[in-house]
């Protein structure tokens, strides 16, 4: 899904979330997954364009704020625009963490650390299956 979904578009049932989304995508997005270190189809990607959520097609992460972290899954210094994610504390596995959420559907996205590049030192460190990516024409 390219296009960003209006608010009514956005599935509001587990029902409904599990027609559009594939089963990793759902366990991800919807249960808060994560998927295996190094496993993601867009941990590689170098071309220039947009990261978009998987599940309402927000952009959500442009691909110039990408880095190779070595931690595993594809990682970011900056989002495309301040509001597109939300962040909350996250005290799952006995740790406390920043978890990152889709702000249009409230997608499970990954976690947000404090030891990435200039400018922002962020590091938001996101699974693949919950991001699409829109390459530039």
């Amino acid at each position: 899904m390219t296009d960003t979904q209006t608010p009514d578009d956005i599935p509001g049932s587990d029902e409904e979330w599990r027609e559009i989304l594939t089963e990793e995508e759902y366990h991800i997005l919807r249960e808060r997954g994560t998927e295996p270190k190094f496993s993601g189809d867009l941990l590689d990607v170098d071309d220039d364009g947009v990261f978009r959520c998987a599940g309402c097609g927000a952009p959500l992460f442009d691909a110039d704020s990408k880095f190779e972290s070595g931690h595993g899954w594809p990682s970011f210094y900056d989002v495309v625009e301040e509001g597109n994610v939300e962040t909350e504390v996250d005290t799952r596995h006995g740790m406390e963490r920043t978890e990152v959420l889709c702000d249009s559907c409230g997608g499970h996205l990954g976690h947000v650390f404090e030891d990435g590049p200039e400018p922002t030192g962020k590091r938001y460190c996101i699974n693949s299956a919950a991001l699409e990516f829109e390459a530039d024409e």
